[in-house]
Protein backbone atom coordinates (compact mmCIF):
# COMPACT_ATOMS: atom_id res chain seq x y z
CA UNK A 1 0.00 0.00 0.00
CA UNK A 2 1.41 3.53 -0.71
CA UNK A 3 2.00 6.22 0.95
CA UNK A 4 -0.40 8.77 -0.32
CA UNK A 5 -3.69 6.09 -0.53
CA UNK A 6 -2.79 5.59 3.78
CA UNK A 7 -4.07 8.65 3.93
CA UNK A 8 -7.64 8.27 2.57
CA UNK A 9 -9.83 6.53 4.90
CA UNK A 10 -10.92 2.89 4.71
CA UNK A 11 -14.23 2.50 2.82
CA UNK A 12 -16.99 -0.71 3.41
CA UNK A 13 -15.71 -0.74 6.76
CA UNK A 14 -18.05 -0.99 9.74
CA UNK A 15 -19.56 2.24 10.86
CA UNK A 16 -20.30 3.63 14.81
CA UNK A 17 -24.03 3.18 14.16
CA UNK A 18 -25.06 5.32 16.71
CA UNK A 19 -28.55 6.84 16.37
CA UNK A 20 -27.99 10.80 14.71
CA UNK A 21 -29.08 12.92 17.96
CA UNK A 22 -32.27 14.75 17.69
CA UNK A 23 -32.54 18.36 17.24
CA UNK A 24 -34.63 19.51 19.14
CA UNK A 25 -35.91 23.23 19.46
CA UNK A 26 -33.56 25.26 21.21
CA UNK A 27 -32.97 29.03 22.07
CA UNK A 28 -32.05 29.59 18.30
CA UNK A 29 -35.37 28.26 17.47
CA UNK A 30 -34.49 25.58 15.53
CA UNK A 31 -36.70 22.52 14.46
CA UNK A 32 -36.37 18.93 15.10
CA UNK A 33 -35.18 16.44 13.31
CA UNK A 34 -37.91 14.65 11.52
CA UNK A 35 -38.90 18.18 10.04
CA UNK A 36 -35.85 18.00 8.08
CA UNK A 37 -36.16 14.68 6.32
CA UNK A 38 -38.23 14.44 3.39
CA UNK A 39 -41.10 12.12 3.30
CA UNK A 40 -39.85 10.14 -0.02
CA UNK A 41 -36.14 9.17 1.43
CA UNK A 42 -36.49 9.71 4.29
CA UNK A 43 -32.99 11.49 4.82
CA UNK A 44 -32.34 14.90 5.03
CA UNK A 45 -33.34 17.04 2.52
CA UNK A 46 -30.85 18.02 -0.58
CA UNK A 47 -31.84 20.70 -2.17
CA UNK A 48 -35.43 21.46 -0.45
CA UNK A 49 -38.37 22.50 -2.94
CA UNK A 50 -42.02 22.99 -1.33
CA UNK A 51 -45.19 22.33 -3.36
CA UNK A 52 -48.21 24.75 -3.46
CA UNK A 53 -49.84 22.59 -0.33
CA UNK A 54 -46.67 23.60 1.62
CA UNK A 55 -45.07 20.15 1.79
CA UNK A 56 -41.10 20.38 1.58
CA UNK A 57 -39.30 17.56 -0.52
CA UNK A 58 -35.55 16.85 -2.22
CA UNK A 59 -35.61 18.56 -5.71
CA UNK A 60 -34.53 15.07 -7.10
CA UNK A 61 -37.26 13.16 -5.06
CA UNK A 62 -40.45 14.75 -5.82
CA UNK A 63 -39.32 14.68 -10.17
CA UNK A 64 -38.63 11.49 -10.11
CA UNK A 65 -41.84 10.86 -8.01
CA UNK A 66 -43.69 13.30 -10.10
CA UNK A 67 -42.44 11.52 -13.82
CA UNK A 68 -43.68 12.90 -17.64
CA UNK A 69 -47.05 13.44 -15.96
CA UNK A 70 -49.04 16.80 -16.24
CA UNK A 71 -51.16 16.30 -13.74
CA UNK A 72 -49.34 15.60 -10.26
CA UNK A 73 -50.48 15.76 -6.70
CA UNK A 74 -48.43 16.47 -3.34
CA UNK A 75 -47.43 12.93 -2.50
CA UNK A 76 -47.67 13.36 1.48
CA UNK A 77 -51.10 14.86 1.98
CA UNK A 78 -52.56 13.62 -2.08
CA UNK A 79 -53.43 17.30 -2.72
CA UNK A 80 -54.39 17.57 -6.70
CA UNK A 81 -52.70 20.43 -8.80
CA UNK A 82 -54.56 21.21 -12.10
CA UNK A 83 -50.86 22.59 -13.32
CA UNK A 84 -47.83 21.19 -13.08
CA UNK A 85 -45.88 23.42 -10.32
CA UNK A 86 -42.78 24.83 -11.22
CA UNK A 87 -39.71 23.78 -8.84
CA UNK A 88 -37.56 25.96 -7.73
CA UNK A 89 -34.77 25.64 -4.65
CA UNK A 90 -36.41 27.06 -1.52
CA UNK A 91 -32.73 28.44 -0.64
CA UNK A 92 -33.91 30.01 2.91
CA UNK A 93 -35.27 26.53 3.99
CA UNK A 94 -31.59 25.00 2.53
CA UNK A 95 -29.66 27.59 4.78
CA UNK A 96 -31.82 26.35 7.84
CA UNK A 97 -31.22 22.54 6.78
CA UNK A 98 -27.24 23.14 6.07
CA UNK A 99 -27.28 24.62 9.71
CA UNK A 100 -28.81 21.37 10.76
CA UNK A 101 -26.14 19.36 9.03
CA UNK A 102 -23.45 21.14 10.88
CA UNK A 103 -24.71 20.99 14.29
CA UNK A 104 -25.40 17.61 13.86
CA UNK A 105 -22.09 16.84 12.97
CA UNK A 106 -20.84 19.07 15.80
CA UNK A 107 -23.16 17.37 18.11
CA UNK A 108 -21.34 14.39 17.58
CA UNK A 109 -19.19 12.90 20.26
CA UNK A 110 -15.01 13.84 19.56
CA UNK A 111 -12.45 11.49 19.41
CA UNK A 112 -9.92 12.28 21.76
CA UNK A 113 -6.30 11.24 21.50
CA UNK A 114 -5.47 7.88 23.17
CA UNK A 115 -1.24 8.76 24.13
CA UNK A 116 -2.08 12.28 25.96
CA UNK A 117 -1.69 12.24 29.53
CA UNK A 118 -4.14 14.35 31.59
CA UNK A 119 -6.46 16.34 29.70
CA UNK A 120 -6.91 14.62 26.65
CA UNK A 121 -6.28 16.69 22.83
CA UNK A 122 -9.10 16.42 20.33
CA UNK A 123 -7.26 13.69 17.98
CA UNK A 124 -6.62 14.01 14.16
CA UNK A 125 -6.01 10.49 12.83
CA UNK A 126 -6.38 7.04 13.84
CA UNK A 127 -3.14 4.72 12.97
CA UNK A 128 -4.40 1.20 11.51
CA UNK A 129 -1.02 -0.07 11.99
CA UNK A 130 -0.25 1.32 15.51
CA UNK A 131 -4.18 0.81 16.87
CA UNK A 132 -3.51 4.03 18.41
CA UNK A 133 -5.75 7.55 17.51
CA UNK A 134 -3.62 10.76 17.93
CA UNK A 135 -3.89 14.28 18.19
CA UNK A 136 -1.97 16.72 16.52
CA UNK A 137 1.22 17.29 18.45
CA UNK A 138 1.28 13.30 19.00
CA UNK A 139 0.38 13.07 15.11
CA UNK A 140 3.55 14.55 14.04
CA UNK A 141 6.33 11.33 14.38
CA UNK A 142 4.36 10.02 11.73
CA UNK A 143 5.05 12.86 9.69
CA UNK A 144 9.17 12.60 10.21
CA UNK A 145 10.10 9.11 11.03
CA UNK A 146 10.18 7.11 7.92
CA UNK A 147 9.14 3.78 9.41
CA UNK A 148 5.97 5.89 10.92
CA UNK A 149 5.14 7.85 6.81
CA UNK A 150 4.28 4.28 5.95
CA UNK A 151 1.50 3.45 8.77
CA UNK A 152 -1.96 3.92 7.12
CA UNK A 153 -3.61 6.89 8.94
CA UNK A 154 -7.76 7.17 8.65
CA UNK A 155 -9.78 10.04 10.16
CA UNK A 156 -10.53 9.60 13.96
CA UNK A 157 -12.15 6.79 15.37
CA UNK A 158 -13.80 6.16 18.50
CA UNK A 159 -14.19 2.32 18.08
CA UNK A 160 -10.96 2.10 16.31
CA UNK A 161 -10.45 -1.54 17.69
CA UNK A 162 -13.23 -2.58 15.39
CA UNK A 163 -10.80 -2.23 12.27
CA UNK A 164 -8.15 -4.44 13.80
CA UNK A 165 -7.77 -7.61 13.66
CA UNK A 166 -7.87 -8.93 17.33
CA UNK A 167 -6.20 -11.95 16.72
CA UNK A 168 -3.55 -10.57 14.52
CA UNK A 169 -3.35 -7.30 15.70
CA UNK A 170 -3.02 -5.87 11.91
CA UNK A 171 -5.45 -4.01 10.69
CA UNK A 172 -8.32 -5.09 8.36
CA UNK A 173 -7.97 -3.91 4.92
CA UNK A 174 -9.33 -7.90 3.21
CA UNK A 175 -12.83 -8.69 2.74
CA UNK A 176 -13.05 -12.60 2.55
CA UNK A 177 -16.08 -13.10 0.55
CA UNK A 178 -16.20 -16.90 1.18
CA UNK A 179 -16.76 -15.83 4.68
CA UNK A 180 -18.18 -12.84 4.20
CA UNK A 181 -16.12 -10.81 6.76
CA UNK A 182 -13.12 -8.82 7.52
CA UNK A 183 -9.53 -10.08 7.20
CA UNK A 184 -6.07 -8.81 7.77
CA UNK A 185 -3.20 -9.46 5.66
CA UNK A 186 -2.17 -12.41 8.25
CA UNK A 187 -4.98 -13.81 7.80
CA UNK A 188 -5.04 -14.32 4.31
CA UNK A 189 -2.03 -17.06 4.75
CA UNK A 190 -3.90 -19.12 7.43
CA UNK A 191 -7.40 -19.67 7.93
CA UNK A 192 -7.81 -17.81 4.65
CA UNK A 193 -5.82 -19.25 2.47
CA UNK A 194 -6.64 -19.71 -0.88
CA UNK A 195 -10.35 -17.66 0.02
CA UNK A 196 -10.96 -15.17 -2.48
CA UNK A 197 -10.03 -11.69 -1.00
CA UNK A 198 -10.06 -8.32 -1.90
CA UNK A 199 -9.08 -4.94 -0.63
CA UNK A 200 -12.18 -3.71 1.29
CA UNK A 201 -12.52 -0.44 -0.90
CA UNK A 202 -13.12 -2.91 -4.02
CA UNK A 203 -15.53 -4.86 -2.08
CA UNK A 204 -17.00 -1.49 -0.67
CA UNK A 205 -17.16 -0.13 -4.47
CA UNK A 206 -19.03 -3.22 -5.78
CA UNK A 207 -21.64 -3.05 -2.47
CA UNK A 208 -22.41 0.71 -3.43
CA UNK A 209 -22.79 -0.38 -7.15
CA UNK A 210 -25.57 -2.43 -5.88
CA UNK A 211 -26.85 -0.09 -3.25
CA UNK A 212 -27.36 2.20 -6.36
CA UNK A 213 -29.13 -0.71 -8.66
CA UNK A 214 -31.42 -1.38 -6.03
CA UNK A 215 -32.20 2.17 -5.35
CA UNK A 216 -32.67 2.47 -9.41
CA UNK A 217 -35.18 -0.74 -8.40
CA UNK A 218 -36.77 0.68 -5.61
CA UNK A 219 -37.44 4.49 -7.75
CA UNK A 220 -38.82 2.24 -10.76
CA UNK A 221 -41.03 0.52 -7.95
CA UNK A 222 -42.31 3.58 -6.84
CA UNK A 223 -43.03 5.22 -10.33
CA UNK A 224 -44.90 1.86 -10.94
CA UNK A 225 -46.98 1.85 -8.34
CA UNK A 226 -47.65 5.35 -8.97
CA UNK A 227 -48.37 4.61 -12.34
CA UNK A 228 -50.39 2.18 -11.16
CA UNK A 229 -52.53 4.66 -8.79
CA UNK A 230 -52.99 6.90 -12.06
CA UNK A 231 -54.40 4.20 -14.07
CA UNK A 232 -56.65 2.67 -11.13
CA UNK A 233 -57.91 6.80 -11.19
CA UNK A 234 -58.24 6.63 -14.83
CA UNK A 235 -60.38 3.75 -14.78
CA UNK A 236 -62.48 4.63 -11.77
CA UNK A 237 -63.31 8.29 -13.76
CA UNK A 238 -64.01 6.28 -17.00
CA UNK A 239 -66.15 3.98 -14.84
CA UNK A 240 -67.72 7.22 -13.26
CA UNK A 241 -68.38 8.79 -17.05
CA UNK A 242 -69.72 5.29 -18.12
CA UNK A 243 -72.28 4.94 -15.10
CA UNK A 244 -73.02 8.36 -15.89
CA UNK A 245 -73.59 7.39 -19.39
CA UNK A 246 -75.69 4.62 -18.71
CA UNK A 247 -78.05 6.56 -16.47
CA UNK A 248 -78.52 8.78 -18.90
CA UNK A 249 -79.30 6.13 -21.67
CA UNK A 250 -81.62 4.64 -19.18
CA UNK A 251 -83.69 8.07 -18.80
CA UNK A 252 -83.84 8.45 -22.69
CA UNK A 253 -85.07 4.56 -23.05
CA UNK A 254 -87.69 4.90 -20.60
CA UNK A 255 -88.50 8.43 -21.82
CA UNK A 256 -88.64 6.99 -25.46
CA UNK A 257 -91.17 4.36 -23.68
CA UNK A 258 -93.43 6.26 -22.38
CA UNK A 259 -93.48 8.55 -25.82
CA UNK A 260 -94.52 5.34 -27.53
CA UNK A 261 -97.07 4.32 -24.70
CA UNK A 262 -98.78 8.10 -25.18
CA UNK A 263 -98.61 7.64 -29.16
CA UNK A 264 -99.89 4.23 -28.74
CA UNK A 265 -102.63 5.45 -26.25
CA UNK A 266 -103.43 8.66 -28.33
CA UNK A 267 -103.77 5.81 -31.42
CA UNK A 268 -106.00 3.14 -29.50
CA UNK A 269 -108.30 6.43 -28.18
CA UNK A 270 -108.49 7.09 -31.97
CA UNK A 271 -109.41 3.52 -33.46
CA UNK A 272 -112.15 3.89 -30.51
CA UNK A 273 -113.44 7.32 -31.50
CA UNK A 274 -113.68 6.62 -35.32
CA UNK A 275 -115.58 2.99 -34.15
CA UNK A 276 -118.09 5.17 -32.34
CA UNK A 277 -118.24 7.65 -34.94
CA UNK A 278 -118.90 4.86 -37.36
CA UNK A 279 -121.83 3.46 -35.01
CA UNK A 280 -123.56 6.40 -34.95
CA UNK A 281 -123.57 6.93 -38.19
CA UNK A 282 -125.23 3.42 -38.87
CA UNK A 283 -127.58 4.02 -36.08
CA UNK A 284 -128.27 7.36 -37.73
CA UNK A 285 -128.82 5.93 -40.71
CA UNK A 286 -131.14 3.22 -39.34
CA UNK A 287 -132.99 5.49 -37.73
CA UNK A 288 -134.06 7.23 -40.89
CA UNK A 289 -134.92 4.54 -42.85
CA UNK A 290 -137.06 3.60 -39.85
CA UNK A 291 -138.67 6.81 -40.09
CA UNK A 292 -138.98 6.81 -43.67
CA UNK A 293 -140.65 3.30 -43.04
CA UNK A 294 -143.10 5.02 -40.68
CA UNK A 295 -144.07 7.38 -42.83
CA UNK A 296 -144.71 4.90 -45.41
CA UNK A 297 -147.30 2.64 -43.18
CA UNK A 298 -148.60 5.49 -41.73
CA UNK A 299 -149.75 6.64 -45.28
CA UNK A 300 -150.90 3.02 -45.93
CA UNK A 301 -152.88 3.35 -42.65
CA UNK A 302 -155.06 6.32 -43.43
CA UNK A 303 -155.70 4.75 -46.75
CA UNK A 304 -157.08 1.58 -45.03
CA UNK A 305 -159.04 3.89 -42.62
CA UNK A 306 -160.93 5.23 -45.37
CA UNK A 307 -161.62 2.38 -47.21
CA UNK A 308 -163.11 0.57 -44.11
CA UNK A 309 -165.37 3.18 -43.90
CA UNK A 310 -166.19 3.42 -47.80
CA UNK A 311 -169.71 2.93 -49.82
CA UNK A 312 -167.82 2.73 -53.02
CA UNK A 313 -167.76 -0.95 -53.28
CA UNK A 314 -166.52 -0.79 -56.91
CA UNK A 315 -163.49 1.24 -56.36
CA UNK A 316 -162.74 -1.15 -52.89
CA UNK A 317 -162.67 -4.23 -55.38
CA UNK A 318 -160.26 -2.81 -57.40
CA UNK A 319 -157.69 -1.70 -55.23
CA UNK A 320 -158.11 -3.81 -52.94
CA UNK A 321 -155.41 -6.97 -54.39
CA UNK A 322 -152.80 -3.82 -54.34
CA UNK A 323 -153.79 -3.00 -50.30
CA UNK A 324 -153.31 -6.65 -49.57
CA UNK A 325 -149.38 -7.42 -50.72
CA UNK A 326 -147.12 -6.88 -47.96
CA UNK A 327 -145.35 -3.47 -47.82
CA UNK A 328 -142.18 -3.11 -49.08
CA UNK A 329 -140.36 -2.63 -45.55
CA UNK A 330 -137.28 -3.94 -44.15
CA UNK A 331 -137.10 -6.87 -41.85
CA UNK A 332 -135.90 -5.58 -38.66
CA UNK A 333 -135.96 -8.21 -36.24
CA UNK A 334 -132.49 -9.70 -36.54
CA UNK A 335 -131.07 -5.94 -36.39
CA UNK A 336 -129.88 -4.39 -33.06
CA UNK A 337 -127.29 -1.71 -31.91
CA UNK A 338 -125.09 -2.42 -29.14
CA UNK A 339 -124.87 0.46 -26.28
CA UNK A 340 -121.03 0.21 -26.36
CA UNK A 341 -117.75 -1.26 -28.06
CA UNK A 342 -117.72 -5.32 -28.17
CA UNK A 343 -115.66 -7.09 -25.80
CA UNK A 344 -113.82 -8.54 -28.61
CA UNK A 345 -112.91 -4.79 -30.82
CA UNK A 346 -111.57 -3.36 -27.31
CA UNK A 347 -109.68 -7.12 -27.17
CA UNK A 348 -108.26 -6.62 -31.02
CA UNK A 349 -107.79 -3.04 -30.02
CA UNK A 350 -105.45 -3.70 -26.95
CA UNK A 351 -103.78 -6.41 -28.66
CA UNK A 352 -102.82 -4.70 -31.29
CA UNK A 353 -101.63 -2.14 -28.99
CA UNK A 354 -99.01 -4.71 -26.82
CA UNK A 355 -97.90 -5.89 -29.97
CA UNK A 356 -97.14 -2.33 -31.17
CA UNK A 357 -95.67 -1.72 -27.83
CA UNK A 358 -93.58 -4.41 -27.82
CA UNK A 359 -92.29 -3.58 -31.52
CA UNK A 360 -91.12 -0.64 -30.56
CA UNK A 361 -90.02 -1.25 -27.16
CA UNK A 362 -87.74 -4.26 -28.75
CA UNK A 363 -86.63 -1.87 -31.25
CA UNK A 364 -85.74 1.05 -29.23
CA UNK A 365 -83.78 -1.47 -26.43
CA UNK A 366 -81.75 -2.92 -28.95
CA UNK A 367 -81.06 0.25 -30.75
CA UNK A 368 -79.93 1.42 -27.23
CA UNK A 369 -77.48 -1.94 -26.70
CA UNK A 370 -76.68 -1.57 -30.14
CA UNK A 371 -75.23 2.29 -29.66
CA UNK A 372 -73.56 1.09 -25.86
CA UNK A 373 -71.90 -1.74 -27.54
CA UNK A 374 -70.66 0.60 -30.31
CA UNK A 375 -69.30 3.21 -28.02
CA UNK A 376 -68.04 0.60 -25.69
CA UNK A 377 -65.90 -1.40 -28.77
CA UNK A 378 -64.36 2.12 -29.92
CA UNK A 379 -63.29 2.80 -26.36
CA UNK A 380 -61.92 -0.56 -26.09
CA UNK A 381 -60.25 -0.69 -29.73
CA UNK A 382 -57.93 2.58 -27.93
CA UNK A 383 -56.08 -0.62 -26.21
CA UNK A 384 -55.36 -2.50 -29.42
CA UNK A 385 -51.64 -3.70 -29.30
CA UNK A 386 -49.73 -5.46 -32.15
CA UNK A 387 -49.88 -9.35 -32.03
CA UNK A 388 -47.54 -11.64 -33.54
CA UNK A 389 -47.45 -15.17 -33.82
CA UNK A 390 -44.69 -16.92 -31.63
CA UNK A 391 -43.17 -19.49 -33.96
CA UNK A 392 -41.66 -21.34 -31.08
CA UNK A 393 -45.39 -22.42 -29.44
CA UNK A 394 -46.49 -23.55 -32.99
CA UNK A 395 -47.36 -27.53 -33.25
CA UNK A 396 -45.89 -28.85 -35.84
CA UNK A 397 -48.84 -28.84 -37.99
CA UNK A 398 -49.56 -25.03 -37.91
CA UNK A 399 -48.16 -23.33 -40.75
CA UNK A 400 -47.22 -19.70 -40.51
CA UNK A 401 -46.94 -16.56 -42.85
CA UNK A 402 -43.92 -14.93 -43.06
CA UNK A 403 -45.00 -11.80 -41.25
CA UNK A 404 -46.64 -13.88 -38.56
CA UNK A 405 -49.95 -12.41 -39.22
CA UNK A 406 -51.62 -15.80 -40.30
CA UNK A 407 -51.74 -19.01 -39.48
CA UNK A 408 -53.31 -22.76 -41.25
CA UNK A 409 -53.47 -26.09 -40.12
CA UNK A 410 -51.24 -28.42 -42.39
CA UNK A 411 -51.37 -32.06 -42.70
CA UNK A 412 -48.27 -33.19 -42.09
CA UNK A 413 -46.38 -32.78 -39.19
CA UNK A 414 -43.08 -30.29 -40.10
CA UNK A 415 -39.64 -31.44 -38.57
CA UNK A 416 -39.55 -28.58 -35.84
CA UNK A 417 -37.13 -28.63 -32.88
CA UNK A 418 -39.27 -29.16 -29.94
CA UNK A 419 -38.87 -26.85 -27.35
CA UNK A 420 -40.55 -26.74 -23.69
CA UNK A 421 -42.72 -23.70 -25.08
CA UNK A 422 -44.27 -25.79 -28.58
CA UNK A 423 -47.39 -27.40 -28.51
CA UNK A 424 -47.55 -31.11 -29.35
CA UNK A 425 -50.47 -32.53 -28.70
CA UNK A 426 -53.20 -30.02 -29.96
CA UNK A 427 -52.21 -28.07 -32.70
CA UNK A 428 -52.20 -24.28 -30.86
CA UNK A 429 -50.49 -21.48 -31.13
CA UNK A 430 -49.62 -18.40 -29.07
CA UNK A 431 -48.67 -14.75 -29.36
CA UNK A 432 -45.25 -13.62 -28.67
CA UNK A 433 -45.94 -11.26 -26.20
CA UNK A 434 -47.70 -12.17 -22.74
CA UNK A 435 -49.34 -9.05 -20.75
CA UNK A 436 -49.69 -9.38 -16.70
CA UNK A 437 -51.21 -5.85 -16.38
CA UNK A 438 -53.35 -3.46 -17.58
CA UNK A 439 -55.69 -3.73 -21.02
CA UNK A 440 -55.00 -5.47 -24.27
CA UNK A 441 -57.18 -5.91 -27.21
CA UNK A 442 -56.32 -7.52 -30.69
CA UNK A 443 -59.07 -8.69 -33.86
CA UNK A 444 -58.61 -11.70 -35.49
CA UNK A 445 -60.66 -12.72 -39.24
CA UNK A 446 -62.58 -15.85 -39.34
CA UNK A 447 -64.02 -15.60 -42.01
CA UNK A 448 -64.22 -19.03 -44.67
CA UNK A 449 -64.15 -21.09 -41.67
CA UNK A 450 -65.97 -23.67 -40.04
CA UNK A 451 -63.97 -24.59 -36.79
CA UNK A 452 -61.44 -22.15 -34.52
CA UNK A 453 -60.66 -21.43 -31.41
CA UNK A 454 -59.39 -17.92 -30.01
CA UNK A 455 -59.10 -16.10 -26.91
CA UNK A 456 -56.85 -15.57 -24.33
CA UNK A 457 -54.20 -18.77 -22.39
CA UNK A 458 -52.00 -18.10 -18.97
CA UNK A 459 -48.45 -18.65 -19.25
CA UNK A 460 -48.27 -22.03 -17.25
CA UNK A 461 -51.01 -24.28 -19.23
CA UNK A 462 -50.10 -27.55 -20.71
CA UNK A 463 -48.89 -27.53 -23.94
CA UNK A 464 -47.12 -31.15 -24.04
CA UNK A 465 -50.98 -33.59 -23.14
CA UNK A 466 -54.77 -33.54 -24.08
CA UNK A 467 -56.34 -30.40 -22.37
CA UNK A 468 -59.85 -29.21 -21.73
CA UNK A 469 -60.47 -25.35 -22.79
CA UNK A 470 -61.25 -23.89 -19.62
CA UNK A 471 -60.95 -21.01 -17.53
CA UNK A 472 -59.72 -23.62 -14.55
CA UNK A 473 -57.19 -24.76 -16.83
CA UNK A 474 -55.44 -21.38 -17.98
CA UNK A 475 -57.92 -20.95 -21.15
CA UNK A 476 -60.70 -17.83 -21.65
CA UNK A 477 -62.34 -18.96 -25.44
CA UNK A 478 -64.79 -18.95 -27.32
CA UNK A 479 -65.31 -21.61 -30.41
CA UNK A 480 -66.91 -22.51 -33.79
CA UNK A 481 -67.76 -26.18 -34.36
CA UNK A 482 -69.63 -27.61 -37.31
CA UNK A 483 -70.21 -24.32 -39.16
CA UNK A 484 -72.69 -22.52 -36.92
CA UNK A 485 -71.94 -23.67 -33.31
CA UNK A 486 -70.25 -21.09 -31.67
CA UNK A 487 -69.58 -21.62 -27.46
CA UNK A 488 -67.62 -20.03 -24.68
CA UNK A 489 -65.65 -22.59 -22.98
CA UNK A 490 -66.51 -21.66 -19.04
CA UNK A 491 -66.08 -24.35 -16.38
CA UNK A 492 -69.77 -25.51 -17.84
CA UNK A 493 -69.65 -24.56 -22.15
CA UNK A 494 -72.19 -21.63 -22.32
CA UNK A 495 -73.75 -22.22 -26.34
CA UNK A 496 -74.21 -18.48 -27.88
CA UNK A 497 -77.34 -17.81 -29.97
CA UNK A 498 -75.70 -15.24 -32.52
CA UNK A 499 -77.80 -13.69 -35.60
CA UNK A 500 -74.74 -13.62 -38.14
CA UNK A 501 -72.01 -15.84 -39.07
CA UNK A 502 -69.12 -14.06 -37.25
CA UNK A 503 -66.01 -12.59 -40.17
CA UNK A 504 -63.94 -10.72 -37.28
CA UNK A 505 -63.48 -11.27 -33.89
CA UNK A 506 -62.73 -8.62 -31.15
CA UNK A 507 -60.53 -9.90 -28.04
CA UNK A 508 -60.77 -7.57 -25.22
CA UNK A 509 -58.78 -8.34 -21.85
CA UNK A 510 -58.46 -5.44 -18.48
CA UNK A 511 -56.45 -7.50 -16.84
CA UNK A 512 -57.03 -6.01 -13.11
CA UNK A 513 -60.53 -5.95 -13.40
CA UNK A 514 -60.30 -10.13 -14.45
CA UNK A 515 -62.15 -9.67 -17.25
CA UNK A 516 -61.72 -11.19 -21.13
CA UNK A 517 -64.49 -10.03 -23.54
CA UNK A 518 -65.25 -10.98 -27.09
CA UNK A 519 -66.82 -8.82 -29.80
CA UNK A 520 -68.64 -9.01 -33.71
CA UNK A 521 -66.10 -6.44 -35.12
CA UNK A 522 -68.24 -6.37 -37.84
CA UNK A 523 -71.76 -5.82 -36.70
CA UNK A 524 -70.19 -4.22 -33.27
CA UNK A 525 -72.12 -6.41 -31.14
CA UNK A 526 -71.32 -8.30 -28.15
CA UNK A 527 -70.66 -11.73 -28.00
CA UNK A 528 -69.83 -13.01 -24.63
CA UNK A 529 -67.86 -12.09 -21.34
CA UNK A 530 -65.89 -13.63 -18.86
CA UNK A 531 -65.86 -11.83 -16.07
CA UNK A 532 -64.76 -12.16 -11.91
CA UNK A 533 -61.97 -14.11 -12.66
CA UNK A 534 -58.42 -13.83 -10.96
CA UNK A 535 -55.28 -13.68 -13.08
CA UNK A 536 -52.07 -14.17 -11.74
CA UNK A 537 -49.45 -14.65 -14.08
CA UNK A 538 -49.06 -13.74 -17.97
CA UNK A 539 -51.84 -14.00 -20.79
CA UNK A 540 -50.84 -14.68 -23.89
CA UNK A 541 -53.03 -14.51 -27.53
CA UNK A 542 -54.37 -17.87 -28.07
CA UNK A 543 -55.49 -19.54 -31.71
CA UNK A 544 -55.88 -22.52 -33.15
CA UNK A 545 -57.61 -22.64 -36.70
CA UNK A 546 -58.18 -26.65 -35.92
CA UNK A 547 -57.84 -29.61 -38.48
CA UNK A 548 -58.82 -28.74 -42.70
CA UNK A 549 -61.22 -30.75 -42.82
CA UNK A 550 -60.62 -31.99 -46.37
CA UNK A 551 -60.44 -28.61 -47.38
CA UNK A 552 -63.99 -27.05 -45.98
CA UNK A 553 -61.64 -25.71 -43.07
CA UNK A 554 -58.15 -24.81 -44.78
CA UNK A 555 -59.09 -20.30 -44.47
CA UNK A 556 -56.12 -18.90 -42.21
CA UNK A 557 -56.91 -17.07 -39.09
CA UNK A 558 -55.67 -13.68 -39.64
CA UNK A 559 -54.64 -10.83 -37.28
CA UNK A 560 -56.02 -7.86 -38.32
CA UNK A 561 -54.81 -4.46 -37.61
CA UNK A 562 -57.11 -2.38 -35.64
CA UNK A 563 -59.12 0.50 -36.91
CA UNK A 564 -58.73 2.38 -34.03
CA UNK A 565 -60.79 5.35 -31.85
CA UNK A 566 -58.97 8.46 -32.79
CA UNK A 567 -59.51 7.24 -36.70
CA UNK A 568 -63.46 7.23 -35.88
CA UNK A 569 -63.18 9.90 -34.33
CA UNK A 570 -61.92 12.10 -36.96
CA UNK A 571 -63.60 10.45 -39.51
CA UNK A 572 -66.51 11.53 -38.01
CA UNK A 573 -65.55 15.01 -36.73
CA UNK A 574 -64.61 15.39 -40.73
CA UNK A 575 -68.09 14.24 -41.88
CA UNK A 576 -69.80 16.60 -39.44
CA UNK A 577 -67.51 19.49 -40.53
CA UNK A 578 -68.61 18.64 -43.81
CA UNK A 579 -72.38 19.24 -42.76
CA UNK A 580 -71.57 22.57 -41.42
Amino acid sequence: MTESSSEQPREGRRRNMEKPPVFAPDSSGLLSEDQFLCSICLDVFTDPVSTPCGHNFCMKCIRTCWGDSEQCHCPFCKEKFTKRPELKVNTAFREVVDLFKKKTVLDKPEVLCDACIGVKQKALKSCLDCGLTFCKSHLEPHDHIPKLKKHRLINPLENLQDYICQRHERPLELFCRDDQNYVCQFCTEGDHKNHNTVLIEEESGEKKSQLEKTQTEVQLMIQDRLKKIKDIKQSEELRKRNTEKEKADSAELFTALIRSIERSQAELVKTMEEKQKAAERKAEDLIKELEQEITELKRRDSELEQLSHTEDHLHLLQIYPSLCRPPHTKNWTDISIDHHLSVETVRNALSQLQKSLNERLTETINEKIRESVSTELKRIQQFAVDVTLDADTAHPKLILSDDGKQVTHGDTKQNLPDNPKRFTYHAMILGKEGFSSGRFYFEVQVSGKTEWDLGVARESINRKGKITLAPENGFWTVILRNGNEYKACADTPVHLSLRKKLQKVGVFVDYEEGLVSFYDVESRSHIYSFTGQSFTEKLYPYFDPCANDGGKNSAPLIISPVLKTEKILYSNCNRNNRKK
